[in-house]
């Protein structure tokens, strides 16, 4: 959730500006909470803007491929460390999913779905949420990658029943 990000994108030590001591101390901790749940992820040194991939995302929802798309986005970004700002990239995705590749451009270059996405953005500002992920039940949230007893945590203190 960083829009400032350029379209080239920037290094991680750029956007965390030693906001973040030791970044490798980090990025080995997310590393293994993601391992610890079954998601891979490399050892990215840059970031992206997601803008525009959140967009398309609206569109493929529409298409009845959303999940399917986010699926090639996350790995596209966090495995294979592309840049998921480029409508280059982000219509190759969407061509991968079987869905039609100039309406895929369209929809990127006429922006079609800005508007959709700033409403999300603004009632995620609403909210309070700064990081993703978040994770929110009624009041409580819990950001940021978790392990599985810390959201399981979350779900019991908001009243979920463990099964």
């Amino acid at each position: 959730m960083h829009p400032e990000t350029p379209e080239e994108g920037m290094s991680l030590e750029q956007l965390f500006g030693g906001r973040i001591k030791d970044l490798d101390a980090a990025q080995k901790r997310l590393k293994q909470v993601a391992q610890d749940l079954g998601l891979p992820l490399s050892d990215r040194k840059m970031t992206y803007t997601s803008r525009v991939a959140q967009e398309l995302g609206k569109w493929a929802e529409e298409q009845g491929k959303g999940d399917a798309f986010h699926e090639v986005v996350f790995r596209a970004y966090f495995v294979d460390c592309l840049n998921i700002g480029k409508v280059d990239e982000l219509v190759k995705l969407a061509k991968s999913l079987g869905l039609p590749e100039q309406e895929a451009r369209s929809v990127l270059e006429q922006r079609t779905y800005k508007e959709a996405v700033d409403a999300d953005w603004a009632r995620s500002h609403e909210m309070g949420v700064s990081v993703v992920p978040t994770f929110m039940v009624d009041d409580q949230a819990v950001e940021g990658a978790q392990p599985y007893e810390i959201l399981e945590k979350l779900l019991l203190a908001c009243g979920a029943k463990k099964r």
